[in-house]
């Protein structure tokens, strides 16, 4: 199967060496998308502020590839802190909707840029 690359120019740039997005038959495949504008500056100061950027980015992203945040299949949220579960979950559950996305939080010791939040995803074509 051949992979076609997306990325947004209204997201954030990548700061490494991989594809915001990368297709692959059905699937596209979001990489992990931290709070950074276009400028790759980091947006917002607060978990909930980070991770409605970061949402808007991968909704950005999708859009390259036809897709919306509704055709999210699945997501990982990786979390500096385990106590900003609760505000991020309220900020996540404004740009889903039933039937939601499977999904997996984990904390972990240290993000890019030291962010609060890096959300990726796995959505569906067709």
């Amino acid at each position: 199967m051949e992979k076609q690359v997306f990325a947004s120019p209204d997201g954030a740039p990548a700061v490494g060496p991989y594809s915001p997005a990368v297709g692959c038959g059905e699937l596209v495949f979001v990489s992990g998308h931290v709070p950074l504008d276009t400028a790759g500056r980091v947006v917002g100061s607060t978990p909930e502020e980070q991770a409605r950027k970061v949402l808007e980015n991968l909704g950005a992203t999708l859009g390259t590839a036809g897709l919306t945040l509704d055709d999210v299949v699945k997501t990982t949220i990786f979390l500096k802190d385990m106590e900003q579960f609760a505000a991020v979950n309220e900020v996540y559950g404004e740009f889903f909707s039933e039937p939601y996305p499977a999904r997996s939080t984990v904390e972990v010791a240290r993000l890019p840029r030291d962010v609060h939040v890096e959300i990726e995803a796995i959505a569906h074509r067709g």
